[in-house]
């Protein structure tokens, strides 16, 4: 296996990273979207912005 390769599987995403994408994508108008569905991906948006920077906080406080 080449280099070129090696570093393409280590940066690939896989499905979590699959989700990442996804959940900040626009809906798809073609769906039919209902209220439970909305809130979940809502929710869940939220959540992964808090993580992000909960993790910039932790590493800004452990390095300064």
């Amino acid at each position: 296996m080449s280099e070129n390769n090696k570093v393409k599987e280590f940066f690939k995403l896989g499905e979590v990273g699959n989700y990442f994408v996804r959940v900040f994508q626009k809906p798809d108008p073609s769906q039919k979207s209902n209220l439970n569905l909305r809130m979940m991906h809502g929710i869940n948006k939220i959540s992964i912005i808090v993580f992000i920077l909960a993790l910039i906080v932790w590493t800004l406080k452990r390095f300064i």
